[in-house]
């Protein structure tokens, strides 16, 4: 069904916490948006009050609290927002107003919506993939793939996060890669410690490390990007993605 007929122009970033993103679709001020994995809600309520936003959707990738902490507030400013999440997760998503699955296909905002199923961090994981609109393919993926990382495999197995993260790799390489947490310079930094030799991740090392300095984000990445230097997103098959995925887990370079 489609979510409001106000076209999606941008992505913008709230950053919250201490690491995570909330991202927002949204269009002209005075018109409607929708919000990515709320962690909490009253940053988001004040960022989209200044600018004179309704909330018409808030869509969620999986279900840790902190990419579905601020939702109930959310909802008590804008009641009639839609919840869409996992289907598979209404028990740890109970508020979800469409539940889906990979495989189907939304209109939000004028966009045209791909659910696609990502598990690995957690069994249920999703992703949101909109097609290009002027040349601009988006991803919301959660905690399944980050720049220059993967998720950890809390729930699924190393099998199904190598599926997942092929899956993603498959998408055009334009396509914009919006990672909700900003894990980038630790996760490149560990691969330039375990694989010295590579160039690519070297260089974009040296560029995160600057735009950081500089109180930047580094997110979005693109999927073209993660192929030249994600290492998780390079493993040749489950076995090595495990491997890496457990010196990750231990490394504290």
């Amino acid at each position: 069904m489609p979510l409001h007929t106000s076209a999606v122009q941008q992505v913008s970033l709230i950053p919250v916490l201490s690491d995570n993103y909330v991202f927002v679709l949204h269009g002209d001020p005075g018109g409607a948006a929708a919000v990515v994995d709320p962690a909490v809600a009253d940053p988001v309520i004040a960022w989209l009050e200044a600018r004179d936003l309704h909330l018409a959707a808030i869509l969620h990738t999986h279900h840790h609290h902190d990419h579905i902490g601020g939702t109930p507030a959310l909802l008590q400013r804008w009641p009639a927002a839609a919840v869409i999440a996992s289907a598979a997760d209404r028990a740890r998503i109970p508020f979800q107003t469409q539940g889906v699955a990979g495989g189907d296909r939304f209109t939000l905002l004028g966009r045209e919506v791909q659910v696609l199923a990502v598990p690995g961090h957690t069994a249920h994981h999703i992703a949101y993939y909109l097609p290009a609109v002027a040349g601009r393919d988006e991803l919301f993926c959660g905690d399944t793939l980050f720049a220059g990382g993967c998720g950890r495999l809390f729930e699924g197995t190393p099998t199904e996060m190598h599926r997942s993260l092929q899956q993603l790799a498959a998408l055009p390489e334009a396509t914009r890669v919006w990672g909700a947490h900003e894990y980038t310079e630790a996760n490149l930094r560990w691969a330039a410690a375990v694989e010295p030799g590579l160039k690519a991740v070297v260089e974009r090392l040296a560029q995160v490390q600057q735009q950081r300095a500089a109180g930047q984000p580094t997110i979005p990445s693109s999927i073209g990007l993660e192929k030249a230097t994600n290492l998780f997103l390079q493993a040749a098959n489950a076995d090595q993605l495990r491997q890496r995925r457990g010196s990750k887990d231990l490394w504290r370079g």
